[in-house]
């Protein structure tokens, strides 16, 4: 589409008081915008931004923990202000044709690889929630293509700049930023919230098990009974899931936990395969799961816990995977599937992991390791306290995506798509 042609459109979703105004346009972002192109000559200018697809425009150094670039080589940067708007053409999973933000940290400089643009209009945050949106994202794959590299969409300045983008009067155009606005404002909160929890969990942690060389924690339920220390195999059972050929796998049949099900508080049957019945009860009948039973991740994501309900009951459980239940009555089920996640076990576990950046450990670690073990009593108390602010923590993330999903639905109504003008 030229600069000049526009295309008309209402969105699905319109504030009241804009029903009756003139319908929305489209205009290219050449027209709307223009490219910043200035170089850092002299490389006055050190401080390296980058355009991440989940933080947006940020710090290098904050991202990476370490300079990238060549603190040297900085003349060929581009100088990025506040308030300028990058476009990232590296491809992810989050970031399907690239990410495109807003920069609200600050002056800074980036690599050529990124466009940089600047609106015409400082009242802008209306694309900045726009560009949040999948609505732009086929024109970017049709005037694109994959390039050299399989990561990097390759499209030229002037494709770039001839993005269509919807134009409204400037009043609608901030109602619509102001209410996504305020919905990112919530969202951060409650995540702030969590983040919190979070927090406030993993200190009670460290308060409620003893440190290394102590025998009792520094916080208590009970004044009464001694913490004694055994070693895991003494107290706790466990088993580590078969490996499985992909040969095996079938459409239905009996679920192959995996480790995309494993993370909440109880076992899902998320990213599961499925097992022919008569094989399982020749080969894996052992390997099957029971109510209670308590699975871990041993690699990869790290030290996941959740526990098997009546939707994983009979299912069997994969390599990668551990499966603990309380040997005796020395030991509560609720107690184990706390310990498994405090720092104890954790610093256990980290220090006896092996491989390089994808740790591992298995049952021969385990059987190394040592639980501290207080009188029945307090263990209910900590696995009551603990179980209490794991619902908490789960509660404030089900809100948190449910907002998530709220704006995603309000941001497909409350922008025009442009394919269906162009269709």
């Amino acid at each position: 589409m030229s600069g000049n042609e526009k295309q008309t459109l209402v969105p699905r979703l319109r504030f009241s008081e804009f029903c009756d105004d003139q319908p929305w346009s489209f205009q290219a972002l050449g027209k709307l915008a223009k490219r910043s192109t200035q170089k850092n000559a002299g490389g006055d200018i050190t401080r390296v931004l980058t355009n991440s697809a989940e933080y947006g425009v940020i710090d290098q150094r904050d991202f990476f923990d370490k300079d990238i670039a060549n603190q040297g080589n900085l003349e060929g940067y581009y100088i990025v202000e506040e308030g300028d708007y990058v476009y990232n053409p590296r491809i992810s999973a989050t970031a399907p044709v690239g990410p495109v933000s807003k920069n609200r940290i600050g002056l800074g400089v980036m690599s050529p690889l990124y466009t940089v643009f600047r609106f015409n209009n400082k009242q802008n945050d209306f694309y900045a929630h726009y560009f949040k949106s999948t609505h732009w994202h086929q024109y970017m794959r049709q005037a694109s293509s994959t390039g050299a590299r399989h990561d990097r969409m390759s499209i030229t300045n002037d494709d770039f700049m001839g993005l269509p983008l919807p134009v409204s009067q400037p009043e609608e155009q901030k109602k619509v930023a102001d209410c996504l606005s305020s919905l990112d404002e919530l969202i951060t909160a409650e995540n702030q919230k969590l983040d919190t929890l979070k927090t406030h969990k993993k200190g009670l942690m460290q308060q409620l098990f003893p440190r290394v060389g102590e025998n009792v924690p520094h916080l208590r339920f009970l004044s009464e009974g001694d913490w004694t220390v055994s070693s895991l195999p003494e107290v706790a059972f466990f088993q580590e899931g078969p490996g499985i050929m992909a040969v095996d796998f079938r459409n239905e049949g009996v679920p192959l936990v995996r480790l995309a099900g494993v993370g909440g508080i109880n076992v899902t049957l998320d990213g599961c395969n499925y097992l022919d019945p008569e094989k399982v009860a020749q080969k894996w009948a052992h390997f099957r799961l029971e109510l209670d039973d308590l699975i871990i991740s041993t690699s990869a994501t790290f030290g996941l816990t959740s526990t098997v309900t009546e939707v994983a009951a009979g299912a069997v459980f994969y390599t990668g995977l551990i499966r603990f239940r309380p040997r005796n009555e020395r030991l509560t089920l609720s107690y184990l599937k706390v310990f498994l996640g405090s720092p104890h076990f954790e610093q256990q576990a980290a220090s006896a992991a092996v491989g390089g950046g994808i740790k591992h450990f298995g049952p021969t670690h385990l059987k190394k390791m040592e639980i501290p073990i207080p009188p029945l009593a307090e263990q209910r108390f900590i696995a009551d306290c603990m179980g209490s602010l794991d619902a908490r923590i789960a509660a404030e993330t089900r809100k948190i995506e449910a907002l998530k999903l709220h704006k995603q639905g309000l941001m497909q109504k409350l922008f025009p798509v442009f394919d269906e003008v162009s269709a």
